[in-house]
């Protein structure tokens, strides 16, 4: 089935990364496979700079990003678009140009067509010089030319350049220090900081692809991968049962798990999770996440099956150690792999599979005699015939509960064993029961399904976020802020130590604000269109307002200091920081505030904040005299 041997060149196996697309390219057409392929959310706006009619409206393009986000591919849509050689293209020349006739108008009748040189710099990691190095006259002549077309009305020349971000600053930094090129390299600093795509009078459209959405990447390519014609190959060769892709074959039956409705769905939310966090997924690590989660099994070459391996496998009765859930978070593969590749590290985060709570271990454990328990069991454990309770797992847990084998190989294969079955609960307990069986709670991030639900749902949709929700940060907030298990939850308590205001224990009261609208104060949260994030305002009059970044791990941190009280410090140390450095902005804008003649300065008093039985601040003044 040379659709599976070529799948797994997807997987996480060695290659040149800087020539990823090129290699696929020619595998796919060695092996007569098609690719995985699907249009790219930037495809339309980078092929409508080069789709204009006029030569005047032509724009030069720079593509940046990290590595697998899509820029070779990018590229090459481009150079097929504009109808060149495909064989030019799968040279190594990481530079390549080709002249082609535009008119000067729109109306083509009534001018002659001027020649436009495009020039593809699909690498610029390859064609810049190692650092340290000097440029060849030639190159860096070419990047003088680029930049001054970038600030002409009328050019000749349009350049297309792919390049990581720091490789695009670093390259024009060590340009020589011309006029021009210090302007194209301040436009480019400039374009990347403030996340936009043009600026005006510079004649350049700049796509920073790591700003995707991994979310909308991974819902086009989970789309395009389980509709790829080779699965239809796959199941037309089918012979029996136990044939290489026949129903007991661990290879078909995670391509079908990945498909169904469920999976997709746990898989988006984490995945969405992840852009919250400021966490981007590129597109090959997307890719290389599907391979691993269908051919993955520790036992095997590679650890990527193939369809030699299943016979063997399904003799062997190790067919279970192929387990879609725990591929999906790089179980197969060694500690040192799986450490070093971009999607495993950021699912990792999460801590699926030993995060847990003595319900779901309960189950897992005496859920087949416990006749409470019962019920889930058999619903989540023992009805999967693949990847639930099956002989090895029964001999695991055996020996583990009535101590028969006490080594640390026979306690570490069952913890591996339990792990892989908290994993699979979290794609397989049903949207219905979630709250019910708390599903989040087999993850580091509790709160998570109620960011998910109430807070990013909601947001996007206009609807204000619940009243209880708002309090409970608020209330995270006042913890963080004073120092003190503080319970108030309708206005924000600003208080200093008197000389840092970033001191541990804060206990002299600077103000109050309001959290519903009041004399110009209010707290909300509201999603920016802008960056696609959700935000955090504090608004302390109708001019002046502060706002934060509410990422999953700062709404986490909050809702577990206001609910708890304290996080430990491996979790909460750069969450802390972050929440004093937002301190430190509303104390500023406090000061801007009392600029303004609306507001009166306060009389020569300290205000001391303490607490009641209650957690409910109490103020005590303190005269202080000049």
């Amino acid at each position: 089935m040379k659709w599976i041997k070529f799948l797994k060149k997807y997987g996480p196996i060695a290659r040149n990364d800087n020539m990823y697309d090129e290699t696929i390219l020619r595998s796919s057409r060695q092996m007569k496979v098609d690719p995985i392929l699907f249009e790219h959310p930037y495809e339309k706006d980078v092929l409508g700079c080069f789709s204009q009619s006029s030569a005047n409206d032509l724009t030069s393009v720079i593509l940046t990003g990290t590595a697998g986000d899509g820029k070779t591919h990018l590229c090459r849509q481009v150079w097929d678009f504009l109808g060149e050689d495909e064989e030019v293209w799968d040279s190594d020349d990481p530079y390549l140009k080709t002249v082609i006739k535009y008119p000067k108008d729109a109306d083509s009748s009534l001018v002659d067509p001027q020649e436009i040189s495009f020039h593809f710099i699909r690498d610029l990691s390859s064609w810049a010089p190692q650092m340290n190095q000097p440029w060849e006259s030639a190159k860096k002549e070419l990047l003088n030319k680029f930049c001054q077309s970038l600030f002409l009305k009328q050019t000749t020349d349009i350049f297309l350049i792919a390049g990581n971000d720091g490789q695009l600053i670093e390259s024009f930094r060590r340009l020589d220090n011309e006029p021009l090129v210090n302007k194209a390299r301040q436009a480019f600093e400039d374009l990347l900081v403030e996340g936009k795509q043009q600026l005006e009078n510079v004649r350049l459209r700049f796509f920073n692809l790591s700003r995707g959405n991994s979310a909308e990447l991974f819902r086009r390519a989970i789309k395009s991968f389980l509709n790829h014609s080779g699965w239809q190959e796959c199941l037309d060769d089918t012979e029996g049962d136990n044939s290489i892709f026949g129903v007991n074959c661990p290879i078909r039956h995670n391509y079908e798990l990945l498909g169904t409705e469920l999976v997709q769905a746990r898989l988006e939310a984490l995945f969405d999770l992840c852009d919250h966090n400021g966490l981007h997924i590129p597109l090959r690590q997307i890719l290389l996440l599907f391979a691993n989660a269908v051919l993955g099994h520790p036992d095997v070459r590679d650890r990527l099956m193939v369809a030699k391996d299943i016979p063997k496998l399904l003799v062997d009765g190790t067919a279970s150690k192929a387990s879609l859930y725990n591929n999906i978070f790089g179980g197969n593969l060694t500690d040192a792999r799986r450490q070093g590749i971009i999607i495993f590290d950021y699912f990792g985060r999460f801590q699926i599979g030993y995060e847990t709570s003595n319900r779901i271990d309960n189950i897992l454990l005496y859920g087949d005699t416990d006749p409470c328990l019962q019920t889930y069991y058999k619903d989540l454990i023992e009805s999967d015939r693949f990847y639930g309770a099956d002989d090895r797992y029964y001999a695991a847990k055996r020996e583990y509960i009535e101590g028969v084998n006490e080594s640390d190989i026979s306690s570490k294969e069952f913890f591996e064993l339990l792990i892989s079955q908290r994993r699979g609960l979290f794609f397989k307990i049903p949207q219905e029961k979630e709250k019910e069986l708390k599903l989040w709670e087999l993850t580091v991030f509790k709160f998570a399904g109620e960011y998910i639900s109430d807070v990013r749902n909601a947001v996007r949709n206009g609807i204000p976020v619940k009243r209880p929700i708002l309090a409970r940060l608020v209330k995270g907030l006042n913890r963080v802020f004073t120092g003190m298990l503080i319970n108030n939850d309708r206005e924000i308590i600003l208080a200093t130590s008197g000389n840092y205001s970033q001191a541990r224990i804060s206990r002299i009261i600077v103000d109050h604000i309001s959290v519903h609208p009041s004399k110009g104060e209010q707290v909300t949260i509201d999603f920016d269109e802008d960056i696609s994030q959700i935000r955090f305002t504090v608004q302390l009059s109708p001019e002046i307002k502060e706002g934060m970044d509410l990422n999953l791990i700062r709404f986490e941190f909050l809702s577990r200091i206001a609910l708890d009280g304290a996080l430990p410090a491996s979790f909460s140390k750069e969450c802390y920081e972050d929440i004093l450095s937002f301190k430190s902005q509303l104390l500023a804008a406090l000061n801007r505030r009392e600029d303004v003649d609306d507001y009166v300065h306060r009389p020569n008093e300290l205000r001391i904040l303490s607490l009641s039985d209650k957690g409910i601040a109490e103020e005590n003044y303190v005269e202080v005299i000049p």
